[in-house]
């Protein structure tokens, strides 16, 4: 039996030393921060391959491949046509979870592959720490077949979150989200980095504000996770949530580095330096924000995206108990 993994991007170099499939396919779009791709885009990274498209812009771009091997021109349909079995693994993380569906949403045009498919039912990401042993775990890890059901929740799911507001996805709660457990967890995380109806701030950035009572550097709001609680954003994008911050007309916090204002945005390694060399602390303002007696976007301005949501400030949707309109 010939095994294909498509998995999530953090999965990829794990599951490839694992020796648990013949190919390991990982998927690199990040859906949680900026705009969605263009649907165009995303067509023709599944689609085979043509000379029009730039570097890591095809599927077969991020595949470990065996030397000489041809099938990377193929689309994604046609060379997981080659095999038995085709295991989806995805973390219970919001990125994962965004991608599980948007691949869906894809296999569910290909009626070749549906008898193939099995999904690894991963209740947390403990699967990408360096010391996960996948070959000893997979076979702890249940797995179910997909179909009619999996596919349609997917297809609603990419399609509300790829919606102009956040009502599409707030109406998929009141929906039956079982065929994919990990989802309804996921959409509540998402949910919660909306900005909030009393402070205009998401989730974590009010948790950058509650950890700066006893942290005063980069490395603890970014990297210690279970402590934080929120887990939608890499490292990069908390790095643009806390620029937001401190960076503002009027910040709620100070000590991060001023140079960041004009260090390029692709230049990780300098955006770095200068994030380990900050101390953080909260202005006035942000104690205000903290306490819930100020909200945050009546002084600074927000243009972020939130799935296919645009969140300025006059389109602000807010999500506490409820959704509310600008």
């Amino acid at each position: 039996m010939k095994r294909l993994i498509l998995t999530g991007w953090a999965g990829g170099s794990e599951l490839a030393r694992s020796g648990l499939a013949a190919i390991v396919i990982p998927f690199h779009f990040q859906f949680a921060w900026g705009p969605l791709p263009p649907a165009e885009k995303l067509s023709a990274y599944f689609a085979a391959y043509t000379t029009d498209l730039g570097p890591a812009e095809h599927w077969s771009d991020w595949v470990r491949w065996p030397q000489g091997a041809m099938e990377r021109k193929l689309s994604l349909a046609e060379f997981c046509e080659r095999y038995d079995t085709i295991e989806l693994w995805f973390a219970a993380t919001a990125r994962d979870q965004l991608q599980l569906v948007w691949l869906l949403d894809h296999l569910s045009s290909c009626p070749a592959l549906t008898q193939k498919l099995g999904l690894r039912l991963l209740d947390s990401d403990l699967m990408f720490s360096p010391d996960y042993d996948c070959a000893k775990a997979e076979p702890h890890i249940p797995v179910v077949d997909v179909g009619a059901e999996e596919f349609e929740i997917a297809k609603l799911a990419w399609s509300a979150y790829r919606a102009p507001t956040p009502e599409a996805c707030i109406d998929l709660l009141h929906r039956d989200l079982g065929a994919l457990l990990m989802l309804r967890p996921a959409l509540l995380e998402l949910l919660a980095e909306l900005p909030s109806p009393l402070t205009g701030l998401g989730a974590t950035e009010m948790r950058f504000l509650e950890m700066l009572a006893w942290y005063a550097n980069t490395n603890a709001l970014f990297h210690l996770r279970s402590l934080r609680g929120t887990f939608v954003f890499g490292e990069i994008e908390l790095g643009y949530l806390l620029e937001g911050l401190a960076l503002g007309p009027r910040p709620a916090v100070a000590g991060l580095g001023d140079e960041l204002r004009t260090i390029d945005l692709q230049n990780l390694r300098a955006r770095h330096q200068v994030y380990l060399r900050s101390r953080l602390s909260l202005t006035e303002f942000g104690k205000a924000v903290l306490a819930h007696r100020e909200d945050f976007s009546r002084y600074n301005p927000i243009d972020r995206w939130w799935g296919g949501t645009h969140l300025t400030n006059e389109r602000l949707w807010r999500y506490g108990a409820v959704l509310t309109k600008p």
